[in-house]
């Protein structure tokens, strides 16, 4: 059972009368999923609820005694701008409407008015709302963007730079409701992003994961929506789909950018009306998690070939992150090759080995189409072929040579490699040493301890070249 409260922030419902506000509270919760509702019946102790903090929405009367609802209203704009107020009165009066979005009103409503209509307008400012408090945050990650949650991003091994500012952004975003699209090419480490979103999201439930790639769209259906006994041939017993697992946590959709269309149309109306229906029922259920999903494919690109969809395309780009590839962050393979290294020996049950020499230089200079997924079996494979105390350098040369024999070949035999072979003129010593000193701050990342190590020369050595180059 879900016991969070939704949304995370208050909504405060203003009128002298305690029948209607205990049936619009009922209406609010059984209709919309909308929980975190207290009341108040007297006007003249509404500010001092709202002094206390945490409401962000009022849903407010009009016709009370002592402190009228227009005034009211006129209070709140001046003193907490930042919550949104929604007028419900029992007056169809055009110029008093008009009057109140004047007065800051986000809308106005008639009792009499149809009942999905104002819940609609209730979950549209709702959702306002929770936007604005997630730009706020992202702004204020912009003015200090330090990690405060480091443990939470611990499996992700790097000091690159465009990654710790990614980690900053799901910090940000990760107490939102709103979904995260998080894109990337496969083996860059998504399900890893989405994880530590899930464990900064102060959701209490847990991460279900969902590959949709190749489900059909009845499978895709039963599969997150669940089904009735009898629902179709062969469903014997219910079955709770995997939204409903999810509840009070978060459902994970990889490969979302491989959907058909029928259930791009199933997603798109699960996240806009946040309810869905599972196979063979008429009773909806409301969406209780977080939505995460993940692709290694251009959804951009797919949208303007028309194989998928614009509304669910800007839907999910609501928040979104872009893992980079592992060559664009190569200043980091001295610290996965470590890390993999130190982690194959204990499961294999091998003594940590060394790195033979020439090894960072041949990885730096691979492209790993397959990304840290790629390293990773690399070592492991390596690391189960280790005889003596060195990591065997041939398991990387076969595999490198495989798919990209030049960078294998300079790897094995740096010696018989001359780079300037086919050059008419020469350039100075200085000169060349300018550029191989660039090159290798290019392939570190612009880190100055791994160039070095490529280099074979100390730190402090490139530091003094570097000066010099920059004169």
């Amino acid at each position: 059972m879900n016991d969070t409260p939704y949304p995370d922030f208050g909504v405060l419902l203003v009128d002298d009368e305690p029948d209607w506000l205990s049936s619009l509270a009922l209406t609010l919760e059984s209709c919309a999923g909308i929980s975190n509702i207290s009341t108040g019946s007297d006007s003249r102790q509404v500010m001092a609820i709202l002094d206390k903090g945490n409401i962000g929405l009022v849903l407010l009367d009009l016709t009370m005694p002592q402190l009228s609802g227009e005034e009211l209203l006129a209070q709140i704009a001046e003193h907490h701008p930042e919550i949104v107020t929604i007028v419900i009165s029992g007056l169809n009066q055009l110029e008093t409407a008009v009057r109140c979005m004047r007065k800051g009103a986000f809308d106005y409503f008639v009792k009499t008015d149809d009942q999905d209509r104002m819940i609609g307008g209730v979950l549209r400012a709702i959702r306002m709302q929770e936007l604005q408090r997630d730009h706020r945050e992202m702004a204020s990650r912009l003015n200090a963007p330090d990690i405060r949650h480091p443990e939470a991003f611990a499996p992700i091994i790097t000091t690159d730079r465009a990654m710790l500012s990614l980690f900053a952004y799901v910090e940000a975003v990760a107490k939102s409701p709103q979904p995260l699209l998080i894109t990337g090419e496969s083996g860059v480490g998504k399900e890893l992003i989405a994880r530590a979103t899930h464990r900064l999201s102060g959701c209490h439930g847990k991460l279900v994961t969902v590959n949709v790639a190749g489900l059909d769209d009845t499978v895709f259906a039963d599969t997150l929506f669940g089904h009735l006994r009898g629902a179709y041939t062969g469903a014997d017993q219910p079955r709770r789909g995997m939204i409903e697992e999810a509840a009070d946590g978060t459902l994970f959709l990889d490969e979302i950018g491989d959907l058909s269309i029928a259930s791009q149309v199933k997603l798109l109306r699960l996240l806009q009306e946040g309810e869905y229906f599972p196979l063979g029922s008429d009773l909806p259920k409301r969406l209780k998690a977080r939505i995460v999903v993940a692709t290694h494919q251009d959804l951009s690109a797919k949208e303007a070939a028309g194989s998928f969809r614009r509304d669910l395309y800007y839907r999910l780009h609501t928040h979104q992150v872009h893992i980079p590839p592992l060559r664009e962050r190569r200043g980091d393979i001295p610290l996965l090759l470590e890390h993999f290294c130190e982690e194959a020996a204990k499961a294999l049950n091998k003594p940590r080995p060394l790195q033979p020499k020439g090894l960072i230089p041949l990885l730096t200079g691979y492209p790993f189409p397959g990304n840290v997924r790629e390293l990773k079996a690399m070592i492991y494979d390596a690391v189960s072929q280790q005889r003596e105390q060195a990591l065997p350098l041939e398991p990387f040369l076969r595999i490198i040579g495989r798919s990209h024999p030049e960078h294998a070949a300079i790897g094995a035999q740096p010696d018989r490699h001359n780079p300037f072979a086919s050059f008419e003129e020469l350039p100075t010593f200085s000169d060349a040493a300018a550029f191989l000193v660039l090159e290798a701050m290019e392939r570190a990342g612009n880190n100055q301890t791994t160039a070095a190590r490529l280099l074979g020369i100390s730190q402090p050595a490139l530091s003094k070249r570097l000066k010099m180059i920059k004169g």
